[in-house]
């Protein structure tokens, strides 16, 4: 007789249920090791804790310094030039965009310097525990958009760099047709920057200071070397390199200029919005208070470079580049060449480490918010690279200077109310008094209701923006006409957006107030246990701190 136990179709059946399907063991191995089922959050998503808190002053110094001079920086100022403005009023017009998004900036960064949370967490202290992801998705769009825009300028660098390494690239036929929007060369160059740029997300955010530090020291050189250069070539004494003058008037020029300065408010009002995401890393709550200053200071520098060297070029070139890459490709000799090699290297580091910091962490916390189990910012970061460089094709945006005006400015219509409600909601209606923990519970008092949507916020939120939205329609279809008092309050978007949607829901909260919300005094995560993490996923255990005081604890 065998010997061999033969399994019952019930002990099968049992077994059959025990065993895990292939698609849970797969989901159970993407599983963050740091993961808390009961607040939805993650190492990255908890408040950062003390001993990651190491951006100081100069840090938010350099950041923005090295934020400002990029190819982006120049391309801004000429593209105001390509559209009738005098490279005086481009200066002006570019200096009090970046002077007033930079009030936001500080205003909104007190948040994250006070709690040390981003802005996913925050939102939901003022839109509710649910409606705060539609705002969250509606940001992690723009910034996915904004870092495909992004990467295509760092292609720009990389073919820059090709051109002066082997000129016969200029001869390389183009195969894509020409309603694909780019060729060949930009498409190899894209590719490249890709494979360069993919592995520098794996960096944490409080490990970038240095990356920030190199750019501060090299981009203002090579904004310096260009300008140097266009002023040399044309001559100081050409007068016409300084008289170029506005070729608008009256109230064409007026609504033309506050375009252009909606234009370029839109550029940074995704930072005015997600600001909380590295302030949150601030060594104290004044750390960042310098971003007022020196944005405007350092915006009105990169644009002076751009203006002259966009001025410049049409008078050497007979047209205006407004892309200072395009303008260091004609560097054509030996040492010109050389030259052009450093100019486009150095604004590379600028592009990677902008996009980075600015668009790829921003849409990664997003990521990380909506699906803490799965996704760090480590892991939303590729997902951000993939979805923005290839999915979006940023080459059929960037068609030209008023193509891109119009992509700055049309996504502020929504995020413009959306800095509205936050700041009314922290300044005015909550007194500066969160509980940092109850934000990471969907039963607390950030809920408001079963639905967890704050209406009052809602509300505001549309009032916000639905105005605007007739004066925007023609901006993606060209073929629409609207009045032109609609176009002129879309012109005035953003002023509107905030204050329309700042009063409004402060309006709403003073005669309807969610009382449940209303602290006596503000609960900080230091006054608490931080479940805090080293943000590497723990690689080595958990860190728990309580005060100043760090407990290493064995992972289980």
């Amino acid at each position: 007789m065998s010997s061999e136990k033969t399994s019952s179709p019930a002990e099968s059946a049992a077994m059959d249920i025990t065993r895990p399907s292939a698609w849970s063991r797969i989901t159970k191995r993407l599983e963050l090791s740091s993961v808390d089922d009961q607040r939805r959050s993650n190492a990255d998503l908890d408040p950062v804790p003390p001993h990651r808190r190491t951006w100081r002053t100069h840090n938010f110094v350099m950041y923005w310094i090295s934020d400002n001079f990029s190819p982006s920086g120049f391309r801004n100022a000429a593209s105001l030039m390509a559209i009738g403005l005098s490279w005086r009023d481009s200066l002006v017009c570019i200096t009090v965009a970046q002077f007033i998004i930079g009030v936001v900036i500080v205003l909104n960064g007190v948040v994250g310097s006070r709690y040390h949370i981003n802005f996913s967490i925050q939102s939901r202290a003022s839109f509710g525990f649910y409606f705060s992801y539609l705002m969250i998705i509606m940001r992690m769009i723009v910034g996915i958009f904004w870092y495909g825009i992004q990467a295509y300028t760092g292609a720009e660098c990389v073919r820059s760099m090709i051109y002066a390494i082997w000129p016969s690239f200029h001869n390389v036929e183009n195969t894509l047709p020409a309603s694909a929007n780019i060729d060949t060369q930009m498409m190899t160059a894209y590719v490249v920057y890709f494979v360069i740029v993919l592995p520098m997300h794996y960096i944490p955010m409080h490990h970038l200071k240095w990356l920030f530090t190199i750019k501060s020291i090299t981009t203002p050189i090579v904004g310096f070397a260009i300008m140097g250069w266009v002023i040399n070539q044309v001559g100081v004494s050409n007068t016409s390199l300084w008289t170029q003058e506005t070729t608008l008037h009256g109230s064409t020029l007026a609504w033309t200029f506050l375009s252009g300065l909606y234009a370029n408010i839109g550029t940074w009002s995704t930072l005015a919005v997600n600001v909380p995401d590295f302030t949150r890393y601030a060594a104290n709550d004044r750390s960042a208070y310098i971003t007022a200053l020196v944005l405007p200071a350092t915006g009105c520098l990169i644009t002076f470079f751009g203006v002259v060297s966009a001025a410049g070029s049409n008078i050497l070139y007979g047209q205006i580049l407004w892309d200072p890459l395009l303008l260091i490709d004609n560097w054509t000799s030996s040492g010109g060449r050389a030259a052009a090699f450093f100019c486009a290297f150095f604004f590379l580091i600028a592009q990677i480490g902008v996009n980075i910091a600015a668009n790829s962490i921003s849409a990664a916390n997003d990521l990380n918010c909506l699906f803490p189990r799965y996704i760090n910012i480590r892991r939303g970061q590729i997902i951000v690279a993939f979805i923005g460089s290839w999915a979006l094709t940023p080459w059929n945006i960037l068609t030209g200077a008023p193509a891109f005006i119009s992509f700055m400015s049309g996504y502020s219509v929504w995020l413009g109310p959306m800095a509205g409600v936050l700041l009314s909601d922290f300044y005015l209606v909550h007194k500066q008094k969160y509980d940092v923990w109850e934000l990471y519970n969907k039963h607390g008092i950030y809920r408001y209701n079963k639905w967890g949507t704050n209406w009052r916020a809602f509300i505001a939120f549309f009032v916000g923006w639905v105005p605007l939205l007739p004066g925007f329609i023609p901006t993606v279809n060209s073929s629409i006409t609207v009045s032109t008092g609609a176009t002129h309050l879309y012109y005035l978007g953003y002023f509107y957006g905030v204050g329309a949607a700042a009063l409004s829901y402060y309006v709403l909260c003073r005669f309807w107030p969610a009382t449940e919300t209303m602290l006596e005094r503000a609960v900080l995560p230091d006054a608490d246990v931080i479940h805090g993490h080293s943000g590497e996923d723990m690689e080595e255990g958990i860190e728990v701190a309580l005060g100043d005081e760090y407990v290493k604890q064995s992972k289980d």
